[in-house]
């Protein structure tokens, strides 16, 4: 009976050292969650009859250190949750390991080859149903400028003109700024602002597009209270025309903000919409989970957001590998959210979640069981001598 006790005490202590060992392989592995050996009692009836592994359970709900590595498509989770991905077979798998990639079709990946899930760019705020995440890799289309906003300070200093401005002469007006304007088919247009101090707190403003000036055109005017705030609320509205086959359209320019105080004369703001047409050049996760495409023309786009997961029972998850697992009746249901949200972790974008193993820990339980597996050795050899001397006094 002793020798069975003794023997089964070793090989659990084997599989023990076999989690052991696992554990401190895997210290370095990003999302790796450290494994526990559970010994139970062997019963032979009402007796005890050795020990067993009962069960080997993860500590998954302890996060690991956060490693950064100023990847654009590296993640980690700062709390709860779990990274989601579809394999060929439509199965879903969950995982703390957010090293993310694009195949050759523009889908976003896991570092196992699955689709990562989540949600297409959202419209009007709304999340669609969740699913694969492709990023388009071509080219994005251009977009016509509609306005441009423009606020700075008009000097009350200016010497008052009563001209028409000449571009080619700079004493016919007391300022000119240039803005930049696009077309439908994307081309750029440059329209200039010739600034015009036409009266005590009033400002003329005349417009010249790609050098081509109309003297004859009717001036916007700015109008500015005592204080030196701008009272014109419309918006000067300038032709743009249509060349190389893009359509004419119109720019409004937004002077809201502007002011005229003593000085100098200031512009802190000069800014379009619109732009040309752009090449894909990368892609990169922000912080609430946006997949942001980049474009060769300075532009950016969200394309999606990663989905992650949260369980009722997380330790009751089902192991398919190191460091992923799938549902199952105990973990309960996955409950779907974007980062940061209900019970989701946080995301911390360009850094990996390291493994959660303690190896001052695991070298303890290697001594521990090296004093164990010694005991029942010795269990082993003393029922062998004491058998022998049995046998010979026999």
């Amino acid at each position: 009976m002793s020798f069975d006790i003794a023997l089964s005490g070793i090989q659990a202590i084997n599989e023990q050292l076999e989690t052991v060992s696992n554990n401190i392989a895997n210290a370095a592995t990003y999302g790796f969650k450290a494994g526990r050996a559970n010994f139970s009692t062997v019963m032979a009836g009402t007796k005890a009859n050795g020990v067993e592994i009962g069960s080997v359970t993860q500590n998954i709900s302890q996060n690991g250190s956060t490693t950064t590595t100023g990847r654009g498509l590296d993640a980690a989770i700062d709390g709860r949750g779990f990274f989601v991905s579809r394999d060929t077979q439509g199965g879903l798998t969950y995982t703390r390991v957010g090293i993310f990639s694009t195949d050759t079709e523009g889908y976003l990946i896991d570092s196992t080859g699955k689709k990562v899930q989540g949600y297409g760019a959202s419209n009007g705020g709304a999340l669609g149903a969740m699913g694969d995440i492709k990023v388009p890799t071509g080219q994005i289309d251009a977009v016509a400028t509609k306005g441009v906003a423009f606020v700075g300070n008009l000097s009350s200093d200016w010497k008052q003109l009563n001209t028409v401005p000449d571009p080619s002469v700079s004493t016919t007006y007391n300022m000119v700024k240039q803005s930049i304007a696009y077309d439908s088919l994307g081309a750029q247009h440059t329209v200039s602002q010739y600034f015009v101090k036409s009266g005590d707190n009033k400002m003329s403003v005349y417009y010249g597009v790609d050098g081509s000036f109309d003297p004859a055109q009717k001036p916007f005017e700015l109008a500015f209270d005592s204080k030196g705030a701008l009272t014109t609320t419309a918006k000067a509205q300038v032709a743009i025309p249509g060349t190389g086959g893009a359509a004419a359209g119109t720019v409004a320019f937004d002077y809201t903000g502007t002011t005229q105080f003593a000085g100098e004369a200031t512009t802190t703001t000069n800014r379009s919409d619109g732009y040309a047409s752009g090449a894909f050049v990368g892609v990169e996760l922000a912080k609430d989970g946006s997949l942001v495409a980049k474009y060769s023309n300075d532009q950016s786009q969200v394309v999606g957001t990663i989905a992650v997961a949260t369980f009722a029972n997380e330790g009751a998850l089902q192991a398919i590998s190191d460091t992923s697992w799938t549902a199952n009746s105990s973990s309960g249901a996955a409950l779907y959210n974007v980062p940061g949200v209900g019970l989701s972790g946080k995301l911390s974008t360009g850094a990996l979640e390291g493994s959660n193993v303690d190896i001052t820990s695991e070298l303890v339980g290697l001594m521990t069981s090296q004093r164990n597996y010694q005991a029942n050795s010795k269990v082993l050899t003393t029922e062998s001598q004491m058998m022998q001397a049995l046998m010979q006094a026999l």
